[in-house]
C-alpha cells in the first residue's frame, strides 16, 4: 500500500497514477470530508494517519516543512519509526526542491552537487531532508526528489494570459528548471516500483531544458493564438514583485537530470515546456475549459 502524506497538486497526481497501476493508495488531507474524490484513492485525516502508516509499504511525503521542522515527522515520528523497525515500511520518498542548491550564477548542478541553500525556505527543506535521512537510516530505501518549478493543468502561463496578468520579464541568461506535474508522478511511481534494498538516493525532477521565463510565456501565447505581453526588463519589473517572487529571481542555476532518468529507466512524457504546454492546452480544450 502507498500512503501519500499530502494530497496536494503533485501528491494527488502521484496517488492517481499509482491507483491506476493497481496499487492500494491512501492519502492524507486536513479535511477529507470536503476533499475532491480521486478514483481508487482513500482520503484520510492527517492527524489520524498512524494506522495507515503501520500498514504502508511505500510512504510519499509532499508536505512542506515549517519553521518547526517537517510536519510529518513532527506528528507521526513514533508510527514511522515502528513501521521501519517492523520492516513493513520499505520505501520512503520525500519531495524536496532544487532550491537547496542556492544561486550558481547559471552554472549546472547534478545529483552529486553539494547543497548550498541561500533562502530560509530552502534551508528548511535541506533540514527536512536531513531529518528523513536520520529517521530512515539503513532500515528502508529513501529517495529524495529535488523538484524544479512545477506546472501543469490549472498551473500554467495560460491562466495568466487569459486573465491579462501575464508578463514577459527579461533577464538575459537567467533560466528556470521546470517539471510537469505528471512527470513527477511518473518518476515517483517508477522509483517505488524498484523496491530497492535500503539506501539513499538524490533524484532530480526537472525536464530536459532550463528556459527563460519570457520564452515560456511567449510560447504559451503563440499556442493560444494571442499576442504575447510586452517584454519588461527585470530591473523595471522587480519594483512590483513580491518578496517571494524576488527570491526566485535571485537564484540562477541549471539542473541536470541524466543520472535520475538512467536510475529510474524513464524518459519524460514532457521533455521540455513546449510538449508540456501543448498537452495542457489539448486537455483543456478536450474538457471545454479553453477558448
Amino acid at each position: 500500500m502507498l500512503l501519500v502524506m499530502g494530497l496536494g497538486y503533485a501528491g494527488s497526481a502521484t496517488a492517481s497514477l499509482a491507483a491506476a497501476t493497481g496499487q492500494a493508495v491512501r492519502g492524507t488531507r486536513r479535511d477529507p470530508a470536503r476533499a475532491p474524490t480521486l478514483p481508487g484513492v482513500t482520503a484520510i485525516a492527517f492527524d489520524a494517519a498512524g494506522p495507515a502508516i503501520a500498514q504502508a509499504r511505500h510512504l510519499l511525503v509532499t508536505a512542506a516543512p515549517g519553521e518547526s521542522g517537517d510536519p510529518v515527522i513532527g506528528a507521526h515520528r513514533s508510527a514511522i519509526d515502528a513501521a521501519l523497525a517492523a520492516g513493513t515500511l520499505r520505501w520512503v520518498g520525500y519531495l524536496s526542491t532544487t532550491g537547496v542548491y542556492g544561486d550558481r550564477d547559471g552554472a549546472e548542478v547534478d545529483e552529486s552537487t553539494l547543497p548550498a541553500p541561500g533562502q530560509d525556505r530552502s534551508r528548511r527543506r535541506l533540514a527536512a531532508e536531513d531529518a528523513w535521512r536520520a529517521l530512515v537510516g539503513a532500515r528502508a530505501a529513501l529517495d529524495i526528489f529535488r523538484v524544479g518549478g512545477i506546472y501543469g493543468p490549472g498551473r500554467s502561463p495560460f491562466d495568466e494570459l487569459r486573465a491579462g496578468a501575464a508578463r514577459r520579464v527579461v533577464k538575459p541568461g537567467h533560466a528556470f528548471s521546470r517539471i510537469h506535474r505528471d512527470d513527477i508522478a511518473q518518476a515517483v511511481v517508477a522509483a517505488m516500483a524498484q523496491d530497492s534494498a535500503p539506501r539513499t538516493r538524490i533524484l532530480h525532477l526537472v525536464d530536459d531544458e532550463a528556459a527563460e521565463s519570457a520564452a515560456v510565456v511567449d510560447y504559451a501565447a503563440r499556442l493560444l493564438g494571442v499576442a504575447p505581453p510586452p517584454t519588461v526588463p527585470f530591473e523595471e519589473a522587480r519594483a512590483r514583485m513580491s518578496p517571494m517572487a524576488l527570491s526566485f529571481w535571485a537564484e540562477n542555476r541549471r539542473v541536470a537530470n541524466a543520472a535520475t532518468k538512467a536510475a529510474l529507466g524513464i524518459a519524460w512524457r514532457y521533455p521540455t515546456y513546449r510538449e508540456g504546454l501543448a498537452a495542457i492546452l489539448e486537455e483543456e480544450r478536450r474538457e471545454g475549459l479553453a477558448q
